[in-house]
């Protein structure tokens, strides 16, 4: 099974790029998102997804694990298949996606082409509970610091971070946004900050 490729890019079409590797070319379908960055003749390195079927193998290429794990997750969802999911992963990325499930903003979800109200309910609610701590991690928060650092500082209390982010929507934010600015107010108070705290600091950074 390939799970990386590296070479040279041959071309570029409206959902697939072509990999040379050593003279052999490897057709890879991929997310608008991911395609955007490739250019012809440059150098490319691509995570792998490989899905062989009855009839023909098929290579699905991402920017990096993060993608394709999260491509891998999409399509665990009844009625997600890959296209679906390269189309969500087309408009929202890794990070992106992580603040919208675990903020149950399903409207970001309904930006992605062939998504509906239905598909992104099911969505969100299929996958919340994974990605719930996720979303309080490192790579899913604003003002993270890079992947794989350690976090600055414990997590808020869920509960707690709730309650703000509900606050926050009801002055006029958006759940995703609302939600982002409060788990970074919530990792610089750290274990027991108070709704008051996480909207105060929230409203900081939502200002800024």
């Amino acid at each position: 099974m390939i799970a990386k490729l590296t070479g040279v890019v041959d071309s570029v079409g409206t959902d697939w790029v072509v990999i040379d590797v050593n003279g052999v070319g490897y057709q890879l379908t991929a997310s608008s998102r991911t395609l955007s960055r490739l250019m012809g003749g440059e150098r490319a390195s691509m995570v792998v997804e490989t899905f062989v079927r009855d009839d023909r193998i098929v290579l699905y290429g991402f920017a990096d694990a993060a993608e394709r794990d999260w491509f891998r997750l999409l399509t665990t969802i009844q009625g997600v298949g890959a296209r679906l999911a390269l189309s969500i992963l087309g408009v929202l990325d890794a990070d992106q996606l992580t603040r919208a499930i675990a903020s149950q903003d399903k409207t970001a979800l309904t930006r992605a082409d062939g998504v509906g109200v239905k598909v992104a309910t099911r969505i969100v609610n299929e996958l919340k509970d994974k990605v719930g701590n996720l979303a309080l991690g490192v790579s899913a928060t604003v003002g993270a610091p890079a992947k794989g650092a350690p976090a600055a500082g414990p997590s808020p209390d869920n509960a707690a971070m709730a309650d703000a982010v509900s606050a926050l929507v009801n002055l006029g934010y958006g759940r995703s946004e609302a939600f982002g600015a409060v788990v970074a107010a919530g990792r610089g108070l750290g274990d027991g900050a108070k709704v008051a705290d996480l909207i105060r600091l929230g409203l900081k950074e939502l200002s800024q």
